[in-house]
């Protein structure tokens, strides 16, 4: 398969300064084409054209080569920028310093050397394939380490769920409610993940609880119940040790905070807890009620609703818990709970 020349767009309101430009790049194997404003330059780019560079004249009339950069990149945003080398006559070296500030790869003064117009050219091409490519390659990795990452969680997230008998699935749930109640809430694409991960891993402190006391149908005792509450610390020493996501541990260490007061393991109140702890409080409250445990079936919708809404202001944040509530109002046909 041929290569592909490289794409060059001139702009100049001098025919003799594109004649002279086109013909050198041309000769150099160059695809090229050639625009004489400013305006010319950015109808062109508006219908989709990506050359690989553009050669921009700084003095033009009507829109001068700094306004039609400046309108270039609003157009193009910050995905993929087409590299710009600006051309001038203006021996001021401020002018220069302007336009690398703005953002520009390179300065050629007029009249064009037609070396230094080739030797930069190519210079400025391959530099951005080469940034484009690594570009392209570190988000390969990038996001082969998350899948990476996502399995080893769901495998450690399904070993802690499987330490229950009565439970299947109870974190990819928790996980999953919690990420619609921050979707609902406003959250961004990106903290809409950050919560799914944290909330996944929300009860792996219970890995140091013995699997006798967490499968016991009868009433715990208080020395087994204390075992049961160790879990969030538990959960937050384990997760600290990740240290390029320390969020992770926050839902770990305070879901059974209280929003009024009186919960563990740091007693904390409204919103001194962490805006995601108190998420996962209302998705992993809901789904306890919602499953099989091993002291009672699934309860009844309405009486699931009865204790959300009880709960507001107590246990739940209220615009959590309102939320939740919504969400189960849509919900007519009780689909959303552990299911047999």
């Amino acid at each position: 398969m041929e290569e592909r020349a490289d794409w060059i767009v001139v702009v100049d309101d001098d025919i003799t300064n594109l004649k002279l430009a086109g013909g050198i790049l041309s000769e150099a194997g160059m695809r090229v084409s050639a625009m004489n404003s400013g305006k010319a330059l950015l109808d062109f780019i508006a219908k989709g054209n990506r050359p690989d560079l553009i050669l921009l004249d700084v003095l033009m009339p009507e829109t001068d080569g700094y306004e039609t950069f400046r309108r270039l990149r609003e157009m193009e945003g910050s995905e993929r920028q087409t590299p710009v080398i600006f051309l001038t006559a203006d021996e001021d070296r401020s002018a220069e310093s302007q336009g690398l500030s703005m953002g520009a790869m390179d300065f050629i003064r007029k009249p064009l050397e037609p070396e230094v117009l080739i030797i930069r050219a190519r210079h400025v091409v391959e530099l951005t394939k080469l940034q484009n490519d690594l570009a392209a390659e570190v988000a390969k990795k990038t996001g082969e380490n998350e899948q990476l990452f996502i399995q080893l969680v769901l495998a450690l997230t399904d070993a802690v769920d499987a330490k229950d008998t009565y439970t299947n699935g109870h974190s990819r749930r928790v996980a999953l409610y919690s990420r619609r109640i921050a979707e609902r809430y406003g959250y961004s694409p990106e903290a809409l993940n950050d919560i799914y991960m944290i909330a996944l891993l929300h009860d792996v402190g219970k890995i140091g609880v013995p699997d006798e006391i967490i499968n016991k149908t009868s009433r715990l005792t208080d020395e087994e119940f204390a075992q049961i509450k160790t879990h969030p610390v538990r959960g937050a020493q384990i997760l600290e040790n990740i240290r390029n996501n320390p969020k992770l541990a926050m839902g770990a260490k305070w879901h059974h905070e209280r929003y009024g007061g009186g919960g563990y393991p740091d007693g904390l109140v409204g919103d001194a807890i962490p805006e995601e702890a108190r998420i996962i409080a209302v998705a992993d409250a809901y789904d306890a009620m919602t499953s099989n445990r091993s002291y009672r079936e699934v309860m009844p919708q309405e009486q699931v609703r009865e204790q959300i809404e009880k709960g507001k202001g107590t246990q739940f944040d209220p615009a959590f818990a309102d939320i939740m509530l919504q969400m189960i109002d849509e919900d007519t046909a009780y689909d959303m709970r552990e299911k047999d």
